[in-house]
Formats: structure tokens, C-alpha cells, sequence
């Protein structure tokens, strides 16, 4: 499925269509929302609904998802989601089973599963989880898409008067460059957090987390290459502020080598690359490690953002949610009606399942335009 909206997730591109790259990050980024909407349907008629974190070539999952792992579904019990989550991630178990497209596409299954599984027992995935620890998840505002610090600083303030206490940076301009967006961004009263998109190599990143310590950040994410576990360890080990990795990572074995090593301080799984069931296993590894844990949320629309808000919803580790205010306008285009919440937290749904009603007319119509 392909959604146009007024802006792209982090600004508008200046190309229309198709992918780009933003120079200094290294990652394709779609000019539109991309997402996996996965439905599964019971005997009584019952559908529930996933979605997996696909922000470009959301057919590849999908592929997965029709060739891979429906036909195992059919005829199951889709309420006994956990051993199917554990039938599902053994079918390609020695060709990347828990990484990359095939992960997506296992986690919009599991997430429907969950969804479908509320829906016919009556309760929210909160309460199927072993209950809420709050009736409203704490949030920060991911990104200020302007270009100058000054433009940066006046959004900035236009949040903290909504309400907004916190905001992350979306930067890895330079080392003295990052530190004056962060300062000009203070100034507004909101806690500062930056996310350096994997740019920096450790001597640069010790230098930024030392700026950013002295300064109070809330923390450092993502500063050195995704691959570089014992750069993120000796850099943990420097920082006087948590280093916060996870939207790479899919599975507790990945997160439980980080964890291991003591290369992160803070985790950011995401639920449309984990799933429910593998979110929550990674949690309880945070916990064992005295680690809290802060969702990762980007490009996905009213499904993953609801999975999102139910899983963080039953976390006893929770630090707060991750909120696209850009992501968040498109979000409800999928959905009978957005969610509700802002920059100063996200109400949980009461349920049943996610506690969302998928527009499937919409979606029909989403999924049919190029």
C-alpha cells in the first residue's frame, strides 16, 4: 500500500516519486508512506489486522506473507498465537528466519494474530499481554523537518505551547553542528534528544555524547553503523547519557548480544519488525539488564501505531513512545477513526484487540494506487 500525504516522513522530499537517499544518511526513503497491512480472517467471520514497518518495497514482505506463511495458517486456532509465532519463525530457520523481509512480513502476521485473537475473547492486547501499566503512554516528538536551527527552534517552541515536554532531533550534520541545533532547540524548554542516523565513528561520537552529557540530553541514538557492536559498547561505556539502539534489530538473540555486551542503554525495538510476541521477550532481556525501553515508531500508519501503543502500554520498563507528528496525520488514513493523542501522550485503547476499526474500503482503494 501507497499513501500520498501533503509531506514524506521527515519533510518533504525534492523529488516526487520513488526512492532517495538523504545525504548524510545512507538509507532509501520513499517520497510516500509504504506499509504491509496483513488481514487474517477466522471461521466466524472475524478479521484481524497487522502491519509490518515497510517503508520501501513493502511487495517483498508481502511475497513472504502469501508464498511463505499463510498457507501454515489456514486452519489453524489463531488465538494459540504463540505457538504459532514459534511454528512460523522455524519455516526458513537457516535463511535469515528472524532478519531482515522475512521478519517484517512475521511481524504484521503476529501482530494480526494478537489483534484477531482480542477480538474474538473481547479484550484489548494490553489485557491479553497481562495487563496495562498505564492508561496513557508518555511520548516525544520525533523530528523538526526545517531547515535551519533558527526555523528549527520556532517549531520547537510551537510544540512545547501544545504540551510537548521532549523532542528528538533527527541529525549527523557534524559533531559542533549537532550541538548547536541542540542548543538552539533547548532554548525552548524541551528536553533534547538526537538521533545521529548511524553517521559517526567513535572518536566523533564520544565527542557529540560528551556535548550532549554536559547539556542534560535525554539520549544519543543511533550514532555509529548498525553492524558496529563493539564501537556502540566502547562508546556506552564513555557516555554519561544511554546510547538508545534497536530499530535495526528484529529478535531477543540480536538484542540479547547488545545487551550482553552492555553496547546500549536504552532499547528502541520496533513493533512492525518484531511483532507483539518478540517485543515483549525483548523487554523482559531489557529488564534483566536494567535497561528501559523506548518503541521505535517511524512511517507506520493506525495499525502499527496502535500495536505500537498497546505493547508499550504493558511494559514495567517503559521510558516513553516514540510520536510522528507527520506519520500520525497519515495514520488514520487506514482507520474508521485516528487514534486519539498528541505530543503529550497517547491514550491506550480499550480494545477489543488493538482497539481500532480498519477502513477496509480505504485500504482497498490505498492498495490499488501507484
Amino acid at each position: 500500500m501507497k499513501l500520498r500525504h501533503q509531506d514524506a516522513y521527515l519533510g518533504t522530499p525534492e523529488r516526487e516519486e520513488g526512492y532517495f537517499v538523504r545525504p548524510p544518511w545512507r538509507s532509501l526513503y520513499s517520497a510516500r508512506f509504504e506499509t504491509l497491512l496483513v488481514a487474517i480472517t477466522a471461521d466466524d467471520g472475524t478479521t484481524g489486522w497487522g502491519e509490518a514497518l515497510a517503508p520501501v518495497a513493502p511487495e517483498v514482505p508481502a511475497a513472504v506473507v502469501e508464498r511463505l506463511l499463510a498457507p501454515v495458517l489456514i486452519g489453524e486456532d489463531p488465538t494459540r498465537v504463540r505457538p504459532l509465532w514459534d511454528r512460523l519463525t522455524g519455516l526458513m530457520r537457516e535463511r535469515g528466519h528472524l532478519t531482515g523481509h522475512q521478519a517484517d512480513a512475521l511481524a504484521a502476521v503476529d501482530i494480526a494474530l494478537w489483534d484477531l485473537t482480542g477480538r474474538l475473547t473481547g479484550r484489548s492486547v494490553a489485557e491479553l499481554l497481562g495487563g496495562a501499566f498505564t492508561t496513557t503512554v508518555p511520548v516525544y516528538v520525533s523530528g523538526l523537518p526545517r531547515p535551519t536551527d533558527a526555523e528549527r527552534a520556532d517549531l520547537a517552541r510551537a510544540w512545547a505551547a501544545k504540551g510537548a515536554t521532549m523532542v528528538k532531533l533527527h541529525l549527523g550534520h557534524g559533531v559542533e553542528e549537532d550541538l548547536a541545533t541542540h542548543d538552539a532547540v533547548a532554548a525552548s524548554g524541551l528536553r533534547v534528544a538526537v538521533d545521529a542516523h548511524w553517521v559517526y565513528d567513535v572518536p566523533q561520537a564520544a565527542r557529540l555524547a560528551r556535548g550532549l552529557a554536559e547539556r542534560g540530553a535525554l539520549f544519543l541514538e543511533a550514532p555509529l553503523a548498525p553492524e558496529d557492536v563493539e564501537g556502540h559498547r566502547e562508546l556506552a561505556r564513555r557516555a554519561e547519557l544511554p546510547i538508545a539502539v534497536g530499530e535495526t534489530l528484529r529478535n531477543r538473540y540480536e538484542f540479547a548480544h547488545w545487551l550482553g555486551r552492555r553496547a546500549l542503554g536504552l532499547a528502541q525495538p520496533d513493533v512492525g519488525r518484531t511483532g507483539i510476541t518478540e517485543l515483549v521477550a525483548v523487554a523482559e532481556l531489557a529488564a534483566a539488564h536494567h535497561v528501559r525501553v523506548a518503541p521505535h515508531h517511524s512511517t507506520g500508519l493506525g495499525v502499527a501505531l496502535a500495536a505500537g501503543i498497546q505493547v508499550s502500554a504493558a511494559l514495567a520498563n517503559l521510558a516513553f513512545f516514540e510520536y510522528q507528528p507527520t506519520t500520525y496525520e497519515a495514520a488514520g488514513a487506514v482507520l474508521r477513526a485516528p487514534l486519539p493523542g498528541d505530543a503529550t501522550g497517547f491514550p491506550v485503547p480499550t480494545g477489543p484487540g488493538l482497539g481500532v476499526e480498519v477502513d477496509a474500503d480505504a485500504v482497498a482503494s490505498l492498495a490499488t494506487s501507484t
